[in-house]
């Protein structure tokens, strides 16, 4: 008995001592990102294009070098498998997306699916075997830069809305995914959601400045923050710039601004995951000497809990209500989306803390306030998320940046969390 247990903590030992291949890793990253590869070092491989019929082919062929089995199922997501020593388990999975915006960067989505093909890579290097088998995923059209609804793939897999209905989705030239998947040979014969995830892991850039602004490498990511998105719109009278007196206006605009300012305050107000944008502003008619008779804006606010989000929309809501009876001036608040916060799995959490600490890289509890895959494996097993940082916090542009030493240390952390959960 005492030489199985010494046996056994010198293989734990061992096991913790392994390393990924950072060069080989930003090997495959800079040769992805040449599929697609813009003049100003970006990538553009918009969903269920040739080109992204080019990055999934080149990654599934890195997958069956790596000795992988590959399933594809009906709306085209990926999962490529390494067995583990008892099949019957269902696998730790970890994955992203390869589909860009069309001035994207080299690691948005595509470091996650790399990752987890050079966890197995590494694996086989050391002829480690675990116990529940590995899975790479990619999913489709988490971008929703050709098609919507964002986060397709994921969301059809965890029946966040239906496959005939992600089916029929067009881009601006008429072309519907079904369509478009046929075209390029990725219609798999899997039901979407029928395949097992025992857990979910996903590496990716923060897509944000924190961990750049705080000299951290390793982001624990606690959740995703809750989003409502309105649109508002405020109705004046337009009059000549000139002749009307200033107290006799119905100006839309300035109204406007005052509710605009609102919707950063109450952010202000919830900090520290409070966030409030006004992102979008259509002045009616848009001329120089007309005072402006009606203006719509978006009004996008997101927090850490649903709660707390829906206390910011009730005390906009509130301000506007006052607005509205100090001016006389229309203004109708309406909701057009919302999507829930979602906590990330405490043992999954627990198990990117504690490899981070192990592997001895400075790491710091994060939210994420950008959707992922994630949140919808979230809502079926077990998930975390690491993040690192990215140069200036610039995501979704062709300027996109990483260090090799972060992107190596985010697949270190992925490699230990994903061992203590399948076992060795």
């Amino acid at each position: 008995m005492n030489a199985a247990v010494a046996e056994k903590a010198t293989l734990a030992a061992d096991i913790d001592k392994i390393r990924v291949n950072g060069e080989r890793l930003w090997a495959s990253l800079m040769e992805l990102a040449q599929i697609g590869a813009t003049p100003k070092g970006g990538v553009c491989r918009l969903t269920l294009t040739d080109l992204d019929k080019q990055g999934r082919d080149l990654v599934l062929h890195w997958a069956r070098e790596a000795g992988m089995t590959v399933t594809i199922d009906k709306i085209g997501n990926g999962f490529m498998r390494r067995a583990g020593r008892n099949n019957a388990l269902p696998p730790i999975v970890t994955g992203s997306h390869i589909d860009t915006q069309p001035t994207g960067g080299k690691f948005d989505g595509n470091y996650g699916v790399l990752a987890g093909i050079e966890v197995v890579r590494t694996l086989n290097d050391h002829g480690i075997e675990t116990e529940a088998p590995i899975e790479v995923a990619f999913w489709t059209n988490e971008e929703g830069s050709r098609f919507v609804p964002v986060m397709m793939g994921s969301g059809v897999f965890a029946k966040a809305f239906t496959l005939e209905h992600a089916y029929a989705a067009k881009d601006t030239a008429g072309k519907s995914v079904k369509e478009e998947l046929e075209r390029i040979g990725y219609i798999g014969t899997e039901e979407p959601g029928q395949h097992p995830i025992g857990a979910y892991f996903e590496t990716h850039i923060e897509q944000g400045p924190v961990l750049e602004d705080n000299d951290i490498t390793i982001g624990v990511v606690q959740g995703v923050l809750g989003i409502r998105w309105f649109d508002c719109t405020v109705s004046g009278m337009e009059a000549h710039a000139g002749p009307t007196p200033m107290a006799l206006r119905k100006d839309a605009l300035q109204v406007a601004t005052h509710l605009m300012q609102e919707v950063v305050a109450a952010a202000l107000r919830y900090k520290p995951h409070g966030r409030g944008t006004v992102g979008m502003v259509h002045v009616h008619p848009n001329s120089r000497n007309v005072i402006p008779g009606q203006v719509k804006f978006s009004i996008d606010l997101r927090n850490a809990t649903d709660a707390i989000v829906d206390t910011m929309a009730n005390e906009v809501k509130a301000f506007a209500a006052k607005l509205r009876a100090d001016t006389g001036l229309a203004i109708d608040i309406q909701q057009v989306s919302g999507y829930a916060a979602q906590a990330f799995h405490k043992d999954c959490v627990e198990a990117v803390g504690r490899s981070a600490k192990k592997l001895g890289y400075s790491n710091m509890p994060v939210v994420s306030g950008a959707g992922h895959d994630a949140v919808y494996m979230a809502q079926l097993a077990p998930a975390g998320m690491i993040f690192i940082p990215c140069k200036d916090g610039i995501s979704h542009n062709e300027i996109e940046d990483a260090r090799p030493e972060h992107i190596t240390a985010g697949c270190n952390v992925l490699l230990h969390a994903m061992l203590e959960r399948a076992g060795t």
